[in-house]
């Protein structure tokens, strides 16, 4: 009877014994498969996945090319991030692209990215391109001292200057006309000279049209 007892007692203890253990998991368990499928989307080390290489194209010659025919070529060959700039260095605005023509190009045609940011200098249908592109950029602001703006369009001179400074633009002819559309005037002379320390005091200019020469 006692013998009887203490068998049943070491019975119930090795059923609950056994059901506090937990499950072992199977190699095709759901936490194996939770663990591999964590693992194949990360990459090694952490390190994100590469990326697609740019998308590459063939940027033509747009030089010669009026503006309007240029920048539709450009277009046609994938590049789309495009702007010009006044060649001349007036610092105009190319409203109506076919009255412009090409005189540089930046990057140079080729093989170029096609996100590349494709700058055009261009002038006037009338007008020479220069030597050098005078007009990439906008214009420089003027430091601790008054630039020199002698040959410069006067909207690119005042431009330069703080926003605050007192400026008098005069006819250097003596027609004494009005100076109305400041880059189509050049700056014969200024006031203060150019290198005197710039605190503030008024600057006046005189100027003439391009094509005119100074008195």
């Amino acid at each position: 009877m006692r013998r009887a007892a203490l068998a049943l007692l070491t019975t119930i203890t090795v059923a609950g014994l056994a059901a506090c253990e937990p499950a072992a998991t199977t190699s095709g368990g759901t936490g194996s498969a939770t663990t591999a499928a964590a693992a194949a989307a990360s990459p090694v080390g952490g390190t994100p996945a590469a990326q697609p290489p740019a998308k590459v194209g063939t940027l033509p010659d747009l030089v010669g090319k009026g503006l309007q025919t240029a920048q539709d070529t450009a277009q046609a060959a994938g590049f789309h991030n495009l702007t010009s700039h006044d060649a001349l260095g007036r610092d105009r605005n190319q409203i109506a692209d076919r009255n412009w023509k090409v005189c540089t190009q930046t990057p140079a045609p080729g093989e170029q990215a096609a996100t590349a940011k494709i700058d055009l200098g261009a002038v006037k249908l009338d007008e020479t391109c220069p030597a050098q592109d005078q007009g990439a950029g906008h214009p420089t602001k003027a430091g601790t001292t008054v630039p020199d703006f002698k040959g410069k369009a006067v909207n690119v001179a005042r431009d330069s200057l703080p926003g605050s400074t007192s400026i008098s633009v005069k006819d250097a002819s003596p027609q004494n006309r009005m100076v109305l559309v400041q880059s189509n005037w050049q700056v014969c002379t200024q006031d203060p000279a150019p290198g005197t320390a710039l605190t503030g005091q008024p600057v006046t200019i005189k100027a003439v049209k391009f094509g005119e020469s100074c008195p």
